[in-house]
């Protein structure tokens, strides 16, 4: 399914440069699932809690796994676990999850971010591991007041760099437009930066819903645009792109209820094109999540448009794989990331699901084999 939905922003439309092997590359597919497993609800390691794992990467060098909580000192300060998964490269079979360590996440001065509702607090929702320096990535939503929670103060989103031992390095300098505030106007609530991507020349990030000035969250009727900000390797912003939201699938139960969707993660298959996570979560209903290939080639630079009121190209959606009926119920699935590459040449795709910490819910880690993959 292709999906180019162009929504009304002047603005000049930028095509991106692609390699000729990125050009030659056949588009993602699943072909096989692999298996499941499964993490204890609330098990603890090194004094910590585990849950809201919401972001996944591996070190390719060593097979060692990158898993990170999105938990506020609910339980114990940010941080992120470290593990193994066992994926059989002969068969493909997955075999099992293991946790072995958990690293305190650091602020510039060494000391761990402070708690939810607190002033410079964090809300880790991504990492990635960074083989071309060794060090990893995160992305952090940040928080902000809105009407239903007007005490909160705001607290930036970023993307950070940080060593494996967890210390801050640097932070990549956030576009204006993205810019949390007490106002309505930049990103919603709940709406900052969910999903990340790196590659060999970029660095991607992409916020979960619509900014205030770009419209209103997804309805049956309608989707909305989330927005799509790539960086340099060197930390410029290169180019920003409107990412089209679906429609929710359906209605809440009642026709009043609650719902929330958007990006819940991102996953570079070249420098190009992503696999992105749609996940809609809707009362009476419950999830309901679809994996896309992403593709920014022709799409409209947006950068410097503060709406998307004027005509504009948003990035092209290809559906790769939905998500809403496979192996029922549907988890809060969070996480993305590329597994070890099979003796008969599928690379493995893991995805993951955030248990919120709710004993309802779980902590699922799901394999696929796939093609068209880096």
């Amino acid at each position: 399914m292709e999906i180019a939905v162009a929504f009304a922003v002047a603005s000049v439309s930028v095509t991106q440069p692609a390699s000729a092997a990125a050009e030659r590359r056949e588009p993602v597919r699943i072909t096989r699932f692999l298996g499941e497993q499964r993490v204890p609800h609330k098990m603890t390691l090194g004094g910590t809690t585990v849950g809201g794992l919401s972001g996944i990467d591996r070190d390719p060098r060593t097979g060692l796994w990158y898993f990170i909580s999105d938990d506020r000192w609910r339980y114990n300060p940010a941080r992120f676990y470290t593990g193994r998964l066992d994926i059989d490269r002969e068969s493909g079979a997955f075999n099992g999850v293991r946790l072995t360590g958990v690293t305190t996440l650091r602020r510039a001065d060494g000391t761990p971010y402070p708690g939810y509702g607190k002033a410079q607090a964090a809300d880790p929702e991504s990492i990635r591991f960074d083989r071309w320096s060794g060090r990893l990535l995160w992305g952090d939503e940040g928080d902000r007041p809105d009407t239903a929670n007007p005490d909160i103060p705001i607290t930036a989103a970023a993307v950070r760099t940080m060593s494996v031992q967890g210390r801050h390095e640097s932070a990549l300098r956030v576009p204006p437009n993205l810019r949390l505030t007490d106002a309505e106007s930049g990103p919603r609530r709940n709406f900052g930066f969910e999903g990340l991507a790196v590659s060999a020349r970029t660095i991607t990030a992409v916020t979960e819903g619509p900014r205030y000035e770009d419209g209103q969250v997804p309805t049956v009727e309608r989707g909305a645009p989330a927005r799509l900000t790539v960086w340099s390797r060197q930390g410029d912003v290169r180019a920003q792109y409107a990412y089209p939201l679906d429609p929710l699938p359906t209605a809440p139960v009642p026709a009043t209820g609650l719902s929330d969707s958007g990006v819940s993660e991102i996953l570079p298959v070249d420098e190009s094109r992503y696999l992105a996570l749609e996940r809609a979560w809707i009362e009476g209903v419950g999830y309901r999540v679809r994996l896309y290939e992403v593709d920014l080639r022709g799409a409209t630079n947006v950068l410097a448009s503060n709406d998307l009121a004027g005509p504009y190209q948003p990035v092209a959606k290809r559906l790769v794989y939905d998500l809403g009926s496979f192996r029922p119920p549907v988890q809060n699935l969070e996480s993305l990331a590329w597994g070890p590459r099979l003796a008969s040449g599928e690379c493995t795709l893991v995805i993951g699901s955030d248990d919120n910490f709710d004993q309802r819910e779980v902590t699922q880690f799901m394999a696929f084999g796939a093609t068209g993959c880096p």
